[in-house]
């Protein structure tokens, strides 16, 4: 039953999960940090964007956000093809 299991062992606050997360994928971090840079960016540029309408200024910030995060994905589905296919084994493991 549930009441029998020792759940004090069980740490999963969110800055311990998100840094088990970190660990396993490295490009996750990278991919939040680009989008929120990017976000940033983009409404610091808000009041300059001149003529251009709202949505077409929220558009193409959407789109650089997004990009960013498929390119970090990118970058670690190849990173993990790599270690698992490519990197040289520990014969020892």
């Amino acid at each position: 039953m549930a009441a029998d299991k020792n759940w004090t062992d069980y740490d999963d606050s969110g800055s311990s999960k998100f840094m088990r997360k970190a660990r396993e994928s490295p490009f996750v971090p990278v991919g939040m940090a680009g989008c929120l840079a990017i976000v940033a960016y983009g409404l610091m540029k808000l009041k300059s964007r001149g003529n251009t309408k709202m949505s077409v200024h929220l558009i193409h910030m959407r789109v650089g956000a997004q990009g960013f995060i498929v390119g970090a994905m990118t970058l670690g589905v190849m990173y993990s093809m790599y270690k698992e296919y490519l990197a040289p084994k520990d014969p020892g493991k």
